[in-house]
C-alpha cells in the first residue's frame, strides 16, 4: 500500500491490480484508514486518467452482491440524479418508459440535508414497500416493468466504505472519486443502459455548469468503459424542479403529470429523460422516442403503469386516483413578496434548508420525515412579483417551525428592478 500511494502521489497511472489491492484491501478491513485517506488525498491532488477511473468502478461494482439482468439486455434501463430540490422525476420517467417496453430495476437512495430521497417519497404512499429480497424485485420487474427498492446493505460496500472516509477527509469533490460511486452502484445493479441526469446550480452538488459537465462526460465514459449504454442530461438546479418540495406533495405533483394535468419545466425534463432511455433502449432515434414518451402521458398507459407498479409493491393504488387522501399538514402558512420587480436569483439550497426545517427531510439518517410537510413555489426566477404576491406555502405539523421556514425562504429570494431571464432547463446533452 505504501508503494500504490507513492506513486499515485508522484502523479503516476495505477495498474488494475493495484486498484483491485487498495479496494479489497480496504474493504475486508486489511489496510487502515490512515493509509486509504492518503491515497483518497493523493488522488485528489493528481486526479485519475480514464482507465484508472474504470477500473475503480468495477473494482468497487465487483466488491459486493451484483444484480443479473441480462435476459433483459439491453431493455433493462436505470436513472440516477444527483439530486436536489423537488426533483421528482424518477416518479414520472420509470412509469412512462416502462409503459413503452422498458425494463426499470431501480435502487434508490433516502434524502439526506437539503436533498429529497426517491425512497422517503415513496413511502409516503402507504403500504409501498421498499425493501424486498432480491427474487421479488425481480420478479415485479419482470411481471410489471418497474421496480424501485432502497439499496440492499451488500451492494458496492467497497463504495461505502471509501466514502464515507471522503465525507470526514475532505476528499469528496475529486471528480474520478465521485464519478466511480455513482457508476459502481450502477453497475452492480445489472442495467445494460443507463441515463444520468447530472444536475448544476444553488441547489446541486455541482454548483457550476461547467463542473457538472465534466462530470457527467466522465461518468459516460466510465459507463461505455464498462460496456454499459450510456447517456446524461445536464440540467439546471438553480431554481426548485416544479412547485412542490417535500415527499407527499411531490408524490401529488408526480401523479398529476403523469395524469397529463400538469405542464411545465418539469412535464418538459420528464420527457426529455424518457425520450433519451427509450432512444437509448430500443434503438430509436429521439423525436421518435420522445413522441412515444408523450403518447404514453396522453393515452394514460403511463399512469395505469404507475398505478400497477404501486399496487404491486403493496402500495394502496386509490391513493393515485384520489390524492386527498393523502395525509394533509395541521399548519400553513404563506410567504408574500415584500418588493416590486423581477425575481434574480434563488438559493435553492436555502429553499431546500425551508422544506427541512419543516420536518419533510432529515438532518442525520435517524431522523424521523413528516411526509405532509414541505412547501409550493409560485413564483420562479425570472417572474415578475408585486410586493405582497404570493412566492411560497409552507406546511408542516409543526407550527413553530413555519416562522423559521418563512425568514429562510424570504433570505434565499433576491430581486432585480429590471426584467430577468428564466434559466435554461437542459444545458446539455452528454452521448
Amino acid at each position: 500500500m505504501y508503494d500504490i500511494i507513492l506513486k499515485k502521489r508522484l502523479g503516476h497511472e495505477l495498474s488494475r491490480d493495484e486498484i483491485k489491492f487498495f479496494v479489497d484491501g480496504f474493504t475486508l478491513g486489511a489496510i487502515p484508514d490512515y493509509q486509504m485517506s492518503a491515497l483518497l488525498m493523493a488522488i485528489c491532488f493528481n486526479s485519475m486518467t480514464d482507465k484508472e477511473t474504470v477500473e475503480l468502478t468495477y473494482a468497487m461494482a465487483d466488491s459486493g452482491d451484483k444484480l443479473d439482468l441480462v435476459k433483459h439486455g439491453i431493455y433493462a434501463c436505470d436513472k440516477h440524479s444527483t439530486g436536489g430540490v423537488g426533483d421528482k422525476t424518477s416518479l414520472i420517467v420509470a412509469p412512462i418508459v416502462a409503459s413503452c417496453g422498458v425494463k426499470i430495476a431501480k435502487m434508490s437512495g433516502r434524502g439526506l440535508g437539503h436533498t429529497g430521497g426517491t425512497i422517503d417519497k415513496l413511502e409516503s404512499i402507504r403500504g409501498y414497500k421498499t425493501e424486498l429480497d432480491v427474487s421479488e424485485f425481480l420478479s415485479i420487474v419482470e411481471d410489471v416493468g418497474v421496480s424501485i427498492i432502497g439499496q440492499t446493505g451488500n451492494m458496492a460496500p467497497a463504495d461505502k466504505k471509501i466514502y464515507a472516509l471522503r465525507d470526514v477527509t475532505a476528499t469528496v469533490d475529486s471528480i474520478p472519486l465521485i464519478a466511480s460511486s455513482v457508476m459502481s452502484k450502477k453497475i452492480a445493479a445489472g442495467a445494460k443502459t443507463i441515463v444520468l441526469d447530472v444536475k448544476a446550480g444553488s441547489g446541486a452538488f455541482m454548483q457550476d455548469t461547467e463542473s457538472a459537465r465534466v462530470l457527467a462526460q466522465k461518468m459516460v465514459s466510465i459507463g461505455k468503459g464498462c460496456q454499459r449504454n450510456v447517456a446524461a442530461l445536464v440540467t439546471d438546479m438553480d431554481v426548485p424542479l416544479g412547485k412542490c418540495v417535500g415527499n407527499s406533495l411531490e408524490v401529488i405533483e408526480a401523479i398529476a403529470v403523469l395524469r397529463g394535468e400538469e405542464k411545465g419545466e418539469l412535464s418538459e425534463l420528464c420527457i426529455e429523460l424518457s425520450s433519451l432511455m427509450l432512444s437509448l433502449s430500443l434503438g430509436i432515434d429521439r423525436d421518435a422516442a420522445r413522441e412515444r414518451a408523450l403518447t404514453a402521458v396522453s393515452d394514460g398507459s403511463a399512469f395505469n403503469k404507475f398505478v400497477e407498479w404501486i399496487k404491486a409493491q403493496g402500495g394502496n393504488e386509490g391513493w393515485a386516483y384520489n390524492t386527498d387522501l393523502f395525509p394533509k399538514a395541521k399548519y400553513h402558512a404563506e410567504v408574500l413578496s415584500l418588493s416590486d420587480g423581477w425575481i434574480k436569483r434563488m438559493n435553492t439550497q436555502e429553499i431546500g434548508r425551508a422544506s427541512l426545517t419543516l420536518g419533510a427531510g432529515r438532518r442525520t439518517k435517524d431522523d424521523d420525515i413528516d411526509f405532509a410537510a414541505g412547501l409550493v413555489v409560485e413564483k420562479k426566477t425570472g417572474d415578475r412579483v408585486k410586493r405582497g404576491d404570493l412566492l411560497a406555502t409552507l406546511y408542516s405539523n409543526d407550527f413553530e417551525s413555519l416562522a423559521v421556514a418563512k425568514e429562510i425562504y424570504l433570505n434565499s429570494v433576491e430581486f432585480s428592478k429590471e426584467s430577468v431571464e428564466r434559466p435554461r432547463l437542459i444545458y446539455d446533452i452528454v452521448i
